[in-house]
């Protein structure tokens, strides 16, 4: 039996349109997944802007989505960075907290996330001011499911760099006040982990107090760096027996939809087969069923190019590359020439790193 699965778009950069979201949902679902968080940075109403209501267009797509999501048996969810309210939880802070609550019962959403990631967090009182916040929220909001996700959400030391030295025992702190039935998301021991051993997230769990909420940074490519890439190899480093020590998985995925598709499909093999799973031949496979025999066999041929060589050193191959995908009709190649081409170009600023 595997994890249970789901795409949480938690990335920086130019989110999905409306119609990619539906499609990779309902592609992504016959393969076990089934939740989706909505999530993207982007989203200023979800963060540095979230104490306003979101403009009328996005909420009927939302609700769209909502609804899609339900015809499919997929759970939809909502990622809210509430940024730093931990400082100044007023009546103000409560008012607008409220207010994006009622927005959400009526759009539908099923899971609720609250993000206390990427902001400032060196607050001795950090995981108990965030334990009330939760536990406010769980007090009002219409969902079945809330997760949180701390502010270290990695044992990774450049969060510290980052966003300030974390409070001793943040972890055990927040894990001991919170509610048991309050998921927690970790990315495990780096912000993008290469791997998630069975070690590790016992370890995590009992932190905690409960199994974590994976929230996977592979195949995510957003950032100045990551974002001259498309991470198309098959998952791994994540073994199947890592289903037992968490609640459930979620991939952040890449910018580029449909080819995000093809490392979530190995990830279900990876869960399905267990100890058989072999990642070449899922990548192959996974890469076949989104593109197509003969297109599959090109990226595969070009898969160092694509994914390890990185945008800026192409070089001569840019050219014979663009020349190669513009030729073929696909959705995924189309992808392909726009990241050859820097539309998918993450800068520097909007990435903290």
């Amino acid at each position: 039996m595997g994890a249970a699965l789901g795409i949480i778009e938690g990335y920086y950069g130019t989110p999905w349109s409306w119609q990619a979201r539906a499609e990779t949902i309902a592609f992504l679902q016959p393969h076990g997944y089934r939740f989706y968080i909505y999530a993207p940075k982007a989203d200023a109403f979800l963060r540095e802007r979230w104490r306003e209501d979101h403009p009328a267009e996005t909420a009927a797509r939302l609700r769209d989505l909502a609804d899609i999501c339900r015809g499919l048996g997929v759970r939809f969810g909502v990622g809210l960075s509430p940024l730093e309210v931990y400082r100044d939880f007023d009546r103000g802070a409560r008012a607008a907290l409220a207010r994006k609550l009622s927005f959400f019962a009526r759009i539908g959403v099923d899971d609720l996330a609250i993000l206390f990631d990427d902001m400032t967090g060196n607050d001795p009182a950090l995981a108990q001011k965030q334990a009330d916040i939760v536990h406010w929220i769980a007090e009002r909001a219409a969902v079945s499911r809330l997760a949180v996700c701390p502010t270290y959400y990695s044992d990774d030391p450049l969060l510290d760099r980052v966003f300030g030295r974390r409070p001793q025992n943040y972890l055990e702190e927040l894990g001991a006040r919170l509610d048991p039935a309050i998921d927690i998301f970790w990315t495990g021991e780096e912000v993008c982990a290469r791997e998630f051993g069975v070690g590790h997230l016992a370890r995590v769990g009992r932190l905690l107090g409960r199994k974590p909420i994976l929230w996977d940074n592979y195949p995510v490519n957003d950032g100045k760096r990551m974002s001259q890439h498309l991470h198309l190899r098959a998952f791994t480093g994540r073994p199947a027996a890592i289903a037992d020590h968490i609640a459930a998985h979620a991939i952040n995925p890449m910018l580029q939809p449909v080819l995000t598709r093809i490392p979530a499909l190995t990830l279900a093999q990876s869960y399905r087969l267990g100890e058989a799973y072999e990642y070449g031949r899922a990548f192959a496979d996974a890469a076949g069923v989104v593109a197509g025999p003969a297109f599959a066999e090109l990226i595969r041929d070009d898969l160092v190019l694509l994914q390890d060589t990185g945008l800026d050193r192409l070089g001569e191959d840019a050219g014979r590359l663009r020349a190669r995908y513009g030729a073929v009709a696909h959705p995924a190649a189309r992808e392909i020439v726009a990241w050859l081409d820097g539309a998918y170009r993450v800068d520097a600023a909007i990435v903290p790193s």
